[in-house]
């Protein structure tokens, strides 16, 4: 095993998080995982692990963390300033951690989840094979709380000789690609429409189940509700406001609200870094 690591200030949302529990929708068990998987896998990739190795995900402000030992860390994801003892350093790099030192991420200039990842991976109890929170059922480890212990495991293979990666910053407006349907049907022709033209702003109620969105409602073409049915992570349900919500990481497995569209899943990341206020523009895949 590798060193361990105090909680000195945990964030307002800082959760372990891998890649996921898939394979189990029909016991009612969401994937959860990083919400940005691709910032996941960069971020253990320059400390050398495996892309799936569970490291921290952060929610707007992220954590302070003080090292028993010498450690190699790396913060990807949302832009966000990140000092170790005070100095400031870069993003989307590996960095060196002397034994005591404290890493602390700060808050979010633009995105919203930064990722954390130690060089080994955190250790903690596989359910259903995987260390993720899932915060809608509650499985996983839970969020961090100030002065929690966790452990880094141990460094498998030589540390990667480019500890850096270029990574453009995230867009002020992010669009998303979509493929219409399954409940298409439900709506009238100008409802798909107005999804793909409108500006939509991303709510203050979203979070890791789903990303809410404010606009204009969507018109239907038919009145009541669907028995439930099955969800994938992308779907975007309209609720009885006529409001889209894209289904995120910890999304419900089944749900009565009809589907209009489906966000591809290579656009999956940039309405996990979507923040409140921001724009989202839809167009056809």
């Amino acid at each position: 095993m590798s060193g361990g690591f105090e909680v000195i200030r945990p964030g307002p949302l800082t959760t372990v998080q891998d890649l996921g529990r898939p394979g189990h929708a029909h016991l009612g068990v969401p994937r959860a995982g990083a919400a940005d998987r691709d910032s996941l896998k960069l971020a253990n990739r320059l400390v050398g692990n495996p892309e799936g190795a569970a490291g921290l995900e952060c929610t707007l402000s992220g954590p302070a963390l003080r090292f028993d030992e010498a450690a190699v860390v790396a913060v990807t994801g949302a832009e966000v300033p990140v000092t170790v003892d005070g100095e400031a350093l870069e993003t989307n790099a590996a960095i060196d951690i002397p034994a005591g030192g404290v890493l602390d991420v700060g808050t979010t200039t633009a995105g919203l989840r930064p990722y954390v990842t130690i060089r080994g991976g955190i250790e903690a109890e596989p359910l259903l094979g995987s260390r993720s929170r899932d915060t809608l059922s509650g499985l996983g480890p839970d969020p961090l709380a100030a002065g929690d212990r966790l452990q880094a495991g141990t460094a498998k293979g030589p540390r990667p000789a480019i500890g850096v990666a270029p990574v453009a910053a995230p867009v002020a407006t992010a669009t998303l690609r979509i493929t219409p349907g399954p409940r298409q049907d439900w709506f009238t022709p100008e409802a798909l429409e107005l999804l793909t033209t409108a500006e939509w702003e991303v709510a203050n109620e979203s979070n890791r189940s789903g990303t809410r969105l404010n606009g204009p409602p969507l018109p239907r073409a038919r009145e009541g509700e669907l028995l439930s049915e099955g969800l994938v992570e992308g779907a975007v349900q309209v609720r009885h406001s006529g409001l889209p919500m894209i289904m995120l990481a910890d999304h419900p497995t089944t749900g009565g609200y009809p589907v209009i569209a489906v966000v591809t899943a290579a656009d999956l990341p940039k309405v996990a870094q979507a923040r409140p206020g921001q724009e989202l523009r839809f167009r056809p895949a």
